[in-house]
């Protein structure tokens, strides 16, 4: 049992790979996974204009002072550091990703967006993941595909047709009940879950999964609202927990030397004791995916926290 529960949390890179056979015909969405939350905003462009969905003052805003706005957005927008590849090797294996076109754009060019566009395009970052991949052939990696900002049906067509394309037999149908076994048996990799009725009868892509946001910056509110949801029972198959803090104008006012970064680290400790104490599995009250801001942070205590909650279901083995 000791060599099992070390297995679990010592290799973050490869850790699927290194579960215990107890687990491999377990559904991923009775597994604890480490998930980034908003996962692209690492790379963020402060040349970039607001997002044409933003408020109209904000537009204003950004038109007159650009200089002032941007840095803004992004010292409030930025929840990642890490590359979506550095993320992967911390042990992330469900990335969040907000999807965008720009209207004076080509068609099949996208971006992710956190109220302003990023830097890196759709094509690159997937690119990057699908090599990632390559090297790391027993992993799986749930991604999840939502906001679409200013796209139209064809546009969706063409982002669907480039993801099947980029990823092709690594897909995981979404017919199949994915454990570990299942994926490895018929090389599954990439779990795409497209948050848009523009999937339906796609067997290559799963629906938007469900992810629990508490939309406050007080640690405390956000531990509160995921025990509320936890009691209210989790959903039949994958679903995000979001230990994310979300600030307001008030906060970002009275707090004009903080950022989103400082916010979170401050009140890691909070966040990571309450994951502690959860425990992943099918009951009413278990969790399956739980998101952080800046993972990787403190020596990459929140995925290793995670990963090593599923120690709970070899005690029950």
């Amino acid at each position: 049992m000791e060599n099992e529960e070390r297995c679990i949390s010592s290799c973050c890179s490869d850790w699927m790979s290194g579960m215990p056979s107890s687990f491999w015909d377990t559904p991923l969405w009775n597994i604890a996974i480490p998930g980034s939350h908003d996962t692209m905003t690492y790379c963020l462009d402060q040349q970039s204009s607001v997002l044409e969905s933003a408020p109209k003052v904000l537009q204003v805003l950004d038109t007159l002072f650009p200089c002032i706005v941007r840095p803004c957005i992004i010292k409030w927008a930025t929840t990642q550091v890490n590359s979506i590849s550095n993320q992967l090797d911390l042990g992330i294996r469900f990335l969040d990703l907000r999807i965008a076109h720009k209207i004076k754009d080509p068609n099949k060019v996208f971006y992710f967006a956190h109220g302003i566009y990023s830097l890196l395009t759709v094509k690159e970052a997937l690119s990057d993941i699908a090599y990632w991949l390559d090297q790391h052939t027993k992993e799986v990696v749930i991604i999840a595909l939502s906001a679409f900002d200013g796209m139209n049906l064809d546009q969706h067509r063409d982002l669907i047709q480039f993801l099947i394309s980029t990823f092709n037999n690594k897909i995981c149908p979404n017919h199949v009940t994915p454990s570990l076994k299942e994926c490895w048996d018929h090389s599954y990799q990439v779990i795409l879950s497209y948050d848009d009725s523009a999937a339906s009868g796609q067997e290559e892509l799963w629906p938007g999964c469900e992810y629990w946001w508490a939309n406050t910056s007080d640690p405390n509110r956000v531990v509160s609202y995921l025990e509320e949801k936890k009691e209210e029972g989790r959903p039949e198959k994958f679903f995000a927990a979001g230990l994310n803090l979300t600030e307001d104008a008030r906060y970002i006012v009275s707090h004009p030397r903080q950022s989103l970064q400082s916010m979170t680290l401050s009140s890691y400790r909070l966040l990571l004791n309450w994951v502690k104490h959860q425990c992943p599995g099918s009951g009413k009250t278990c969790f399956n995916i739980i998101c952080a801001d800046f993972a990787g942070a403190f020596s990459n205590e929140f995925s290793r926290l995670v990963i090593g909650l599923n120690q709970t279901l070899l005690k029950e083995t």
